[in-house]
């Protein structure tokens, strides 16, 4: 594994390797240009076996968000993420379908109890659960117009999100 900046990639990367789940983790330095224009990168290329291949985006967020208690299961995205990941799904055809993970850092032992599995990495506990991209598309709301922010409402990321265990 190589040195990720970004601990929650780090992470994902980390669960992947010791479930043994084959993957390709892509270099997001560069932009890829598909028909003359810029398309956002994903950031894994996951093939569980015996399942769809996976075209990841990951998205840390702590749980729960705020100083407080705060929100619990921020979603949130850039507008730009799920479009791009629905470009990509198309690209690479049938056998691969578009999924943000979230990775949650659980920084609170009070609720650890609320996960059925949590994975220790670097003195973390994180919890990853994924949303197709399609159904997160279907269902995506304007969070912040002027940051280009889309989410869910918790009633449907609670609907959509799948123990990304579940997924491979």
């Amino acid at each position: 594994m190589g040195l990720r900046h970004n601990h929650y990639d780090a992470a994902f990367e980390e669960f992947l390797r010791q479930r043994r789940t084959p993957y390709v983790f892509v270099d997001e330095r560069r932009r890829a240009v598909l028909e003359d224009a810029s398309l956002k990168s994903i950031d894994f290329i996951v093939h569980p076996p015996g399942s769809v291949n996976l075209l990841v985006d990951v998205k840390g967020r702590r749980f729960p968000s705020g100083r407080t208690q705060g929100h619990k299961w921020e979603n949130w995205t850039e507008a730009e993420d799920v479009p791009a990941l629905l470009q990509w799904q198309n690209v690479f055809g049938d056998q691969f379908r578009g999924l943000l993970a979230f990775a949650y850092d659980v920084v609170q032992e009070a609720h650890w109890p609320l996960f059925d599995e949590l994975f220790e990495f670097r003195g973390r506990k994180y919890a990853f659960f994924g949303v197709w991209a399609d159904a997160y598309q279907d269902a995506m709301k304007t969070r912040s117009p002027s940051w280009e922010t889309v989410d869910l409402p918790s009633r449907e990321f609670r609907r959509l999100r799948v123990p990304l265990r579940d997924l491979l």
